[in-house]
């Protein structure tokens, strides 16, 4: 599973470290993260990122 880069904010998301503030366990891919799930810091969905 790769990691994954916001090009605006620099917010890297890697899977073996998960997302506990919004619920998300490790483990889970970027392509398997929720619809809704987002950037809280910036609120731009996982589409954008």
């Amino acid at each position: 599973m790769g990691r994954y880069k916001c090009v605006i904010c620099g917010y890297i998301y890697d899977p073996n470290f998960c997302d506990p503030d919004h619920g998300i366990n490790p483990g889970i891919s970027f392509q398997n993260l929720p619809e809704d799930w987002g950037l809280s810091s910036m609120w731009r969905p996982k589409g954008t990122v």
